[in-house]
């Protein structure tokens, strides 16, 4: 069994905080079918609770994060447009190494976003 696992972390970077409340779905993607794993709401920190894919469920592949960025950012009082510039992030990687932690955070803002491979 692998020893690794999926963690993400979402700041509100235009405000400066975690983004609290934002809901994450993950998709495991084998060729053009797209097959729900996980689905989530980022607490106080910004954080899951839990791993998002812990190590029971955990395999080499390709994957989505999908964040709600809009019914995140609506929620926030950010003020709305029509339709809102980012609605949906979808961030697209691959897991290679079946015993890593692989951390995906987002960086967040109205109008722009930020993603890396973290620790």
């Amino acid at each position: 069994m692998a020893d690794g696992y999926l963690t993400t972390h979402v700041l509100d970077t235009a405000r400066g905080l975690p983004a609290a409340g934002l809901r994450i779905t993950l998709f495991r993607l084998d060729g053009a079918a797209r097959h729900q794993l996980a689905q989530m709401v980022t607490n106080a920190d910004g954080r899951t609770d839990s791993p998002i894919l812990p190590a029971d469920g955990f395999a080499t592949g390709t994957y989505e994060l999908l964040f709600e960025t809009g019914a995140y950012l609506d929620a926030t009082g950010t003020p709305p447009e029509a339709p809102r510039f980012l609605d949906q992030i979808p961030i697209r990687f691959g897991i290679s190494d079946p015993d890593a932690h692989y951390h995906v955070p987002l960086l967040l803002s109205p109008f722009g976003y930020s993603t890396y491979r973290g620790s």
